[in-house]
């Protein structure tokens, strides 16, 4: 999940596995619809985790089907273009950033955010523990292993008036930073920082939302959908508020199921995601009533730092690119 999350166990397969692993996964689905039930397409933005725990949830406790849906969840991965499957009507929802929803509505794109994934994103910068770098500004004259094009990168290198840093394509590996003690990647601090302590190497972790830039982690729909099936969003949305709520409480059931989905996951690894997510309110900022809700001054807000980033192609209303209804207090 770099953006959408770098989930190390999966991406350090030999091909072949690699390859069968995905067939397995890909063949995972919930069955066909039947009995009235609307079938229903979630694109994730990676492969089976931890992250993706309260749709799992909702999906092994049937509380998509009491809502009268027959979802499928869709495995994501480096190079899927999920905004671009929920334009084409190819998912009906997808995950993604509040960011990415701006930018690429700015491009002429019709995606709607409907729900906060998490309130708080998970995405930063590692360095080793005894690494000089201690703030975003000692970046300064050196390489982050990223993404190429992340927002983030061109945020942080606006904010911080950074004048010689480096983006060096992601290897969605932390094997380079096990062997280079100078190594610097993008991470999500509820992931790779457990395969890097699996090794014995101590780490420091920033996180990107402390320097002001503060996406929410979204599910979005298209604009054609929600407006031709706007109680079929409500519908979604809300089970799985449902399935996020059971999941910080109890990851038992899930994480069996995505051993199953997803052969390549540690148990541990998973666990210390889960952990992670609880102990930095992630997904519920620290109110278990707000899982799911947004606001829409920190929609505004980020608009107004992606036009500050000259991001925004084509000026818009931020507020057509999310609605904030359905999100509401469980």
């Amino acid at each position: 999940m770099l953006t959408s999350g770098m989930k190390r166990a999966c991406t350090q397969l030999p091909g072949l596995a690699l390859i069968a692993l995905l067939l397995c996964i890909c063949g995972c689905r919930r069955g066909v619809a039947t009995d009235g039930l609307i079938p229903i397409h979630f694109q994730t933005d990676w492969y089976p985790q931890p992250e993706h725990g309260g749709f799992y949830e909702a999906l092994l406790k049937g509380y998509y089907r009491q809502e009268g849906l027959d979802v499928t969840i869709l495995p994501g991965g480096p190079l899927n273009s999920v905004e671009q499957q929920v334009a084409m009507g190819a998912a009906q929802f997808a995950m993604g950033s509040s960011d990415r929803v701006l930018e690429f509505d700015s491009q002429g794109g019709r995606i709607v955010a409907v729900a906060a994934t998490m309130q708080q994103d998970p995405q930063g910068v590692m360095v080793h523990a005894n690494s000089p770098v201690r703030t975003f500004s000692d970046l300064e004259g050196h390489a982050i292993a990223a993404k190429p094009g992340s927002t983030w990168f061109e945020y942080l290198v606006h904010r911080y008036n950074l004048k010689n840093v480096r983006e060096v394509p992601a290897t969605y590996s932390v094997a380079n930073f096990i062997q280079d003690p100078s190594y610097i990647q993008q991470v999500f601090v509820t992931s790779e920082p457990f395969f890097a302590s699996k090794a014995g190497v101590p780490v420091r972790t920033l996180l990107i939302s402390e320097t002001g830039y503060a996406p929410y982690r979204v599910v979005f729909t298209s604009s054609d959908y929600l407006r031709q099936h706007p109680n079929v969003v409500g519908k979604f949305v809300r089970a799985s508020v449902r399935g996020w709520h059971d999941y910080l409480q109890d990851s038992s059931a899930v994480h069996a199921e995505l051993i199953k989905l997803n052969p390549a996951l540690d148990p541990q690894q998973m666990q210390f995601t889960w952990a992670a997510l609880r102990q930095g309110h992630f997904v519920d900022g620290g109110d278990s009533a707000h899982i799911g809700q947004m606001n829409a001054a920190r929609w505004t807000a980020m608009y107004q730092q992606l036009s500050d980033l000259k991001l925004i192609q084509r000026p818009f209303d931020p507020a057509s690119a999310y609605v904030l209804q359905f999100a509401t207090a469980q």
